[in-house]
């Protein structure tokens, strides 16, 4: 088909002959691999739709031997791999019956990648495709479409593009890539300086009309190539099950659940007695222990859509539009930090920290589709103590990696640019106690972080969480619905979206939707970005309470940077053979010195090296100018004169006639190694060019005098011709 100009192509063929179902699907010189497989028994002991997502870079993709200098096999997936996989995972999860216990894995492996399209998108239409073609039970088909857009200054209408090429300069101002199906959209991930919220709303309506046209084309696709799907049994649910439970612990249930906290409820009570009473009332499935968790969690399920629903009720009472109670606070943690930010959300508590470093410390990043040194970096952690359990620490899982770029994404565009702030800056976000969207939280704890630091940010960032209680989440087009925001516990556990918007006073920069249903109108999140950021206002105002603009200065412990220009024929001098000078200029200062392609030098350093580097190449780079005065030391004495070292990298001689205004016997007379003396630089020889010529005398005609040198001492030795003397003494001279 074609789409903005663009030839998407998908071709089936026998190359994965033994998968459920494969398509390769292409757009340019990008191609994609999509296979899917299912397993051919249920998992057993598990409660949950055992789907995994793995997207695959190759590097041979790009036509290029990456990797580290000893191991040239692609390694663990990178970041950019891991958000690829789970803007799939994200997209046709919701599409599957969550009571199979089959295993399912879908692998998106990417063959070739050009400079015009991206390959994410493509993984998103291959799912899909390999999904829908294949005998696996799924409720797709489902389409992505990037928009970019480069918004006005008073927010008039804009003209989007499709599908933006990845260098496209649109993208650095807003990039929106929207997944969905029949109108209904299911997964969003968006980035933007500051976007007014209708740009936002138009970019959604307008990604809507282009997916309809993917989707018709792939509903013909998998009309005339899908096959029987397979019949999965699965161990439902039933109107049976949940009544049990309405006539036995509902009243429990609802008042455990909403005890107007807003911390978890202790719900251990009516879980055990739960069990008891579901092996009374389905003694032929007393065993089945996973059923029984599942009987309770549709019936709380049911319990909260229909408190909100039909009673406006909240588990933690309070009202649809309120936030839980906020606290802010900017530093108090620690000197030796470069800046610290906490913020608390009702139960949910993040502790940012911020660390500053010169331009060295950036990240190298080499992959398949990008290689570039990154500057910025947005750390999440989530430990198993945030939600009062034990387990395993280390490591970051896809969902940590996930929230730490969501956050990175949402404070990208407020940041200075590397021209005036040059710090690579990292921001580490633990996740203390957690109740609901903590990836939020450390969007506002690490704005926090940055300001206290002294980083001159344009504005504060907060984010917010949305939810949504559908009464019929079969026909989310038509059904009753309740908006919820700052959603918590149960809400987040149970509510049909996870909408996350992060932005400043002027407009959005980033979005993340999750949805546990099949899709949800663009109404429905229009009216929630409006919402979001009424809320997010509120959380601004608590920011400033606490810091109401950058400090001044930096914190005294971090280091401090200074930049010069070097002309680009002396970026080879400043380097040196083998590096050996800028290494001479580290070790000698104890700065970090980067010098870029343009002839750009960062300095970084603390207590005053970054200073003294900086003025080491200067003197490296500045010519010396006949007339000018130095401090040196004498270095070596020959025959017919002493070296001198001036500076750190330059040497001269001081010729045995300019050391005094009369004729010198020998050197060693008025010079020692090691001794310091005041010279000045002499026009260079036209015989000798490049040697640097010194004079003492110059500056101090009595410099040899003070030393008890006079021109009588200075006589033929005796017993030796005085024509042999002075024969000897010009040729020393000339020399």
């Amino acid at each position: 088909m074609e789409l903005a100009g663009k030839t998407l192509t998908a071709t089936f063929s026998d190359l994965t002959d033994q998968a459920n179902g494969s398509v390769m699907v292409r757009m340019g010189d990008t191609i994609v691999l999509v296979t899917a497989v299912m397993g051919k028994t249920d998992k057993p002991g598990i409660d949950y739709f055992p789907l995994s997502v793995d997207y695959e870079e190759k590097f041979y993709a790009a036509g290029k031997i990456l990797g580290s200098r000893f191991i040239k096999r692609e390694n663990r997936p990178s970041d950019e791999a891991i958000l690829s996989g789970r803007i799939v995972d994200r997209t046709i999860r919701p599409l599957f019956n969550q009571d199979m216990r089959r295993e399912v894995q879908v692998v998106a492996t990417v063959l070739s990648i050009d400079d015009l399209n991206d390959p994410d998108t493509l993984a998103v239409i291959g799912a899909s495709l390999a999904l829908g073609t294949s005998d696996i039970p799924w409720g797709g088909p489902a389409s992505a479409v990037r928009i970019g857009c480069v918004p006005t200054a008073n927010g008039e209408p804009v003209s989007f593009l499709i599908n933006p090429a990845p260098a496209d300069p649109v993208r650095k101002e807003f990039e929106i890539l929207v997944c969905g199906r029949g109108g209904l959209i299911n997964m969003i991930e968006a980035e933007g300086r500051e976007v007014p919220e209708n740009i936002v709303e138009a970019a959604l309506a307008h990604a809507s009309s282009e997916i309809e046209k993917v989707q018709a084309w792939q509903s013909d696709v998998i009309s005339q190539m899908s096959k029987a799907k397979s019949i999965v049994p699965v161990n439902s649910v039933t109107p049976e099950h949940i009544q049990a439970v309405r006539d036995t612990i509902w009243d429990e249930l609802r008042d455990s659940l909403f005890n107007g906290a807003f911390v978890k409820p202790d719900m251990s009570a009516v879980t055990d007695k739960w069990a008891q009473v579901f092996i009374e009332k389905f003694p032929e499935q007393a065993a089945n222990a996973e059923l029984s968790a599942r009987i309770l969690d549709t019936a709380i399920d049911e319990l909260v859509h229909e408190e909100a629903i039909n009673n406006n009720r909240r588990p933690d009472g309070r009202k649809f539009d309120e936030v839980r109670p906020l606290y802010t606070q900017a530093g108090g943690l620690s000197p030796i930090v470069h800046g610290t930010g906490i913020f608390y959300r009702g139960a949910t508590h993040v502790l940012s920290v911020l660390t500053l470093g010169g331009p060295g410390d950036a990240q190298i990043v080499e992959g398949m589709e990008v290689s570039e040194k990154k500057r910025f970096m947005h750390h999440y952690n989530f430990p198993p103590f945030s939600v009062g359990e034990v387990g395993r620490m280390g490591g970051s899982n896809r969902r940590s990696i996930g929230h730490g770029a969501l956050a990175e994404k949402a404070l990208r565009g407020t940041l200075p640019p590397v021209e005036t702030f040059p710090y690579t800056i990292r921001l580490v976000s633990e996740s203390t106690a957690s109740n609901g969207s903590t990836s939020m939280a450390s969007v506002c704890a690490s704005t926090l972080a940055l300001m206290d630091g002294g980083v001159p940010i344009l504005r504060p960032v907060a984010g917010i969480a949305m939810g949504l209680m559908l009464e019929n989440p079969l026909q989310p087009l038509a059904s009753s619905y309740k908006l919820l925001t700052d959603i918590q516990g149960a809400e987040d556990h149970f509510g049909d979206m996870d909408f996350k918007v992060a932005g400043t006073s002027i407009g959005v920069c980033a979005i993340q939707l999750d949805i546990k249903v099949g899709g949800i109108p663009v109404k429905i999140l229009t009216e929630a970005l409006a919402h979001a950021r009424t809320a997010r206002m509120q959380i601004l105002d608590k920011i400033a309470e606490a810091i109401s603009a950058p400090r001044p200065e930096l914190s005294p412990n971090a280091p401090k940077i200074l930049s010069m220009k070097v002309a680009e024929e002396d970026i080879g001098k400043v380097i040196g053979t083998g590096g050996k000078t800028i290494n001479k200029i580290i070790d000698e200062t104890g700065a970090d010195v980067n010098i870029e392609d343009d002839g750009t030098v960062f300095f970084t350093g603390k207590l005053g090296t970054a200073e003294k580097a900086m003025e080491m190449v200067k003197e490296l780079v500045t010519p010396l100018s006949p007339g000018q005065k130095y401090e040196g030391e004498v270095t070596k004495l020959l025959e017919f004169g002493g070296v001198v070292k001036i500076g750190h990298f330059n040497e001269g001689l001081v010729h045995i006639s300019e050391i005094a205004p009369f004729r010198l016997g020998r050197v060693e007379e008025a010079l020692a190694i090691g001794e310091k003396v005041t010279v000045m630089v002499l026009p260079p020889d036209p015989d000798r060019p490049g040697k640097i010529r010194l004079s003492i005398k110059a500056i101090d005609p009595e410099f040899a005098s003070r030393k008890g040198i006079t021109p009588s001492s200075q006589a033929a030795p005796t017993g030796a011709p005085r024509d042999a003397y002075n024969r000897d003494h010009g040729r020393r001279e000339r020399r």
